[in-house]
């Protein structure tokens, strides 16, 4: 009947549960070791396992790697057969096995000894071989799988990641690691271009940019407008500064008035006192600025000079650059 899998499915979860929340009286002082030890080495930290704690190792060294621990896998059948040469002094290694049996782990520890590689296990038996072999080890012990035969792993597998969560999100409060950092090390995800990108970045500069004078004929602002086609464009007053600009908006409402529109001068029509931006501002705060104030550009100024602008940034620039993807 349904109603037996969708029984079975909640039990699943409340295992794991159940077995994650057990997981925090082992977050103890050999927790700590592991973390201090792994702060401390001068090299990178090698995860090595076999069959699904491996494909968890796999997990584990992204995650490390991702918030400011050098890390990479190493398969340990591969390793036995040259890919040892991928470890250098000062480099340390984390061995996961459920069980602590895993002969090709245990065969690995005699070359790590020699090449006095430290060694981290989380092992599932820490009576287990692999267990008195390792430098430290951190107990993954589950009391049964959520499997209702007991023996497909998956209340150890969740246990394991859980606890490799646990050191990798430790020792990045240990570097204090921050948002910044993170987007240094993803550059290519919509959270490094959020973080990371500029309003330089993504401006319009020199001959791109929509100028127009005071004084000058409103025939010549709006060809300058339209050629630019970025739907507005600045007044700069007699010395070269930014005293206003004039939108698409402001010629439709010039238009509908009736008035002679073409014969009135930009300072007639323009808005004083415009939104603007510094280059070095995130792209992201400027998205929100044209937001809040229901615009779609900014000038843009250097950080000491605010009087004529170097650049300009329209939302459609952001937008099209994934900042919100």
């Amino acid at each position: 009947m349904p109603e037996s899998y969708l029984k079975k499915a909640t039990q699943v979860l409340e295992i794991e549960s159940a077995v994650i929340k057990d997981l925090t009286s082992r977050i103890d002082g050999t927790f700590q070791q592991a973390v201090e030890t792994i702060y401390h080495i001068d090299g990178k930290v090698i995860v090595t396992g076999m069959g699904k704690s491996g494909l968890v190792g796999r997990k584990l060294a992204a995650t490390l790697s991702s918030t400011g621990t050098p890390s990479f896998f190493l398969h340990p059948t591969e390793a036995a057969h040259g890919d040892l040469g991928g470890i250098s002094d000062g480099d340390l290694l984390i061995m996961i096995s459920k069980s602590g049996e895993t002969s090709e782990l245990i065969d690995l520890v005699p070359s790590l000894r020699k090449l006095h590689i430290p060694t981290i296990g989380m092992i599932g038996n820490t009576e287990s071989r692999l267990a008195k072999k390792c430098d430290i080890v951190l107990n993954i012990e589950v009391k049964f799988e959520a499997c209702p035969l007991g023996i497909v792993p998956t209340a150890s597998t969740i246990a394991t990641s859980a606890m490799g969560d646990a050191l990798a999100i430790a020792l990045l409060d240990k570097r204090d690691f921050d948002k910044k950092d993170f987007a240094d090390l993803h550059p290519g995800g919509s959270l490094g271009r959020r973080l990371l990108t500029t309003v330089e970045d993504l401006m319009h500069t020199d001959e791109e940019i929509p100028l127009a004078s005071i004084g000058q004929p409103m025939k010549e602002v709006l060809i300058t407008m339209t050629g630019k086609g970025l739907g507005v464009v600045g007044i700069l007053d007699n010395g070269s500064d930014l005293c206003g600009v004039i939108t698409d908006g402001d010629l439709r409402r010039g238009l509908e008035s009736g008035n002679d529109f073409l014969e009135s001068s930009p300072e007639e029509i323009m808005t004083t006192n415009p939104k603007w931006i510094k280059k070095s501002t995130l792209a992201i705060d400027a998205l929100n600025i044209m937001e809040k104030h229901a615009i779609t550009s900014l000038f843009v100024f250097n950080e000491t000079n605010q009087g004529e602008p170097v650049g300009i940034i329209h939302i459609h620039d952001i937008l099209r650059y994934g900042i919100m993807s």
